[in-house]
């Protein structure tokens, strides 16, 4: 799975610099693949090859354009076994997983967007107004590790859909998948410069694209450091920012809800993809009388996520995407340990799995939202379950936050759960189990960002709009 060359102006150019990036198994910490390690110069020509192709791109029907996002997602769909495999390795999903949400999932909103797109309205009456919506520009969009094809597909999904052009650095961890998005728009002719893939370093690579000044927008997901410094650089071209930054989300057991159902699914919602999610649900709030209670469901439930090689069918939960991720998780897990935290279940590396950025799915019970395991974006398999008194109290807490994302609430009744979830100040909330919907605008409130990805309200990010008065 090696890349020698940057896809650029609608073919394969080999990078203005010499050095590569090499791709680790996260389950075997061998390289199973490598990438360039792209240059501000190779920026600049696939900015400027982005820039040419806007002028015909954003002239295109929209039936054209929908017809396109068709075909590369036809295209997409015969790479989904080497997709899953390259981010199983990447990243240490468990290759089931990373099947269906990794690759099948992404690749089926690449077509939904063709849907969006067409069913978009576009030109509104506003008294003697006409108001117009038209393609932003060039899209510069930098994306995560954790969902390395389904966060680049959000971004640029919606992009071409509205008629912009984009120029895409992949995660340096996981840009495998997106290499394979370009040989699949190379593949059906997709017309040149309206994608662009330099993979690359965040520093060299990424800030060449927020601060180029042919570049109209930058689209982020990542960490709150890094979106603090994307905002500044973006902020002195006057470019347009959408962010997505991260999570420490809310899951709300209240006390009549049914807890054989609401606990097991607050677990496996926090250890989704080894914890490695920014919406997951990592604060568990359950009301004081029932704490232990809580805890002990918890457990039970975690005991039957099996940990282990992504590759082996037995396997839920993988290792973590690096040493560095490992290293910081358990950095965290001793710091709840030392902050007063009760560690009712893991808590460090599994003996039997000595190769590998492994870490034990981990509870804590008996936290306060105090910690730093209650406010800090770990980003591993850790759970904290913390007691309240009230529900007001629950809310207050859940509200306790720099962040915003997501969020979870779980009552005896829909009416229940749902004045609560009015409540919590977070971009989504899902109630009594409600399932993710592919057509719900997904982000948040607060330091978790700026802007709306993912269902048709997506593609309003990449409109500017004009009035025309007459």
């Amino acid at each position: 799975m090696t890349y020698e060359k940057l896809f650029y102006d609608g073919d394969w150019h080999a990078s203005t610099g010499t050095e590569t990036i090499p791709v680790v198994s996260s389950a075997t910490e061998q390289e199973v693949g490598r990438v360039p390690r792209g240059t501000a110069d190779d920026v600049d020509r696939a900015v400027k090859a982005a820039r040419r192709a806007f002028e015909s791109w954003s002239r295109l029907t929209v039936e054209e354009r929908a017809q396109w996002l068709e075909k590369l997602a036809a295209a997409m769909k015969t790479r989904v076994p080497q997709i899953a495999e390259a981010i199983a390795h990447e990243v240490g999903t468990a290759l089931g997983f990373a099947t269906k949400v990794q690759a099948e999932f992404p690749i089926m909103m690449i077509g939904m967007n063709a849907k969006f797109i067409r069913e978009a309205k576009l030109e509104e009456e506003l008294g003697n107004s006409l108001v117009i919506k038209e393609p932003l520009g060039v899209v510069g969009c930098v994306t995560p590790w954790n969902y390395p094809l389904h966060q680049v597909v959000c971004k640029i999904a919606p992009g071409l859909a509205a008629g912009c052009t984009l120029v895409l650095k992949p995660a340096e961890m996981a840009p495998l998948s997106a290499f394979m998005l370009a040989d699949a728009a190379r593949e059906i002719g997709l017309p040149k410069g309206v994608l662009n893939i330099v993979s690359g370093s965040g520093r060299v690579v990424g800030e060449a694209i927020v601060s180029h000044p042919d570049v109209d927008m930058v689209s982020f997901t990542g960490s709150l450091q890094a979106g603090r410094r994307i905002a500044s650089v973006a902020g002195d071209g006057i470019k347009k920012v959408c962010l997505e930054l991260g999570g420490k989300s809310a899951f709300v057991v209240l006390d009549d809800a049914p807890f054989d159902k609401a606990i097991p699914a607050g677990v496996n919602n926090c250890m989704q993809n080894s914890g490695q999610t920014c919406s997951a649900w990592t604060r568990m709030l359950v009301p004081r009388a029932r704490h232990d209670e809580a805890v002990e469901l918890a457990k039970a439930q975690l005991a039957k996520l099996t940990l282990g090689d992504p590759f082996d069918k037995n396997t839920r939960l993988g290792p973590l995407a690096s040493a560095t991720q490992r290293d910081s998780v358990l950095a965290f897990i001793e710091q709840g340990k030392k902050e007063g935290a009760t560690l009712a279940a893991g808590g460090g590396r599994p003996a039997n799995l000595p190769t590998g950025y492994f870490v034990e799915p981990t509870i804590f019970a008996n936290v306060n939202n105090a910690m730093a395991i209650a406010q800090e974006e770990i980003f591993g398999p850790v759970l904290s379950i913390i007691p309240y008194d009230s529900d007001s109290d629950a809310v207050a807490i859940a509200n306790d936050s720099a962040y915003g994302l997501s969020g979870g609430v779980w009552a005896g009744t829909p009416e229940r759960a749902l004045g609560v979830a009015r409540q919590l100040r977070t971009g989504q909330v899902d109630i009594n189990g409600g399932r993710f919907n592919a057509l719900a605008p997904f982000g948040g409130y607060k330091k978790s960002g700026i802007g709306r990805e993912i269902g048709p309200l997506a593609v309003e990010e990449f409109f500017q709009l004009k009035s025309i008065q007459r």
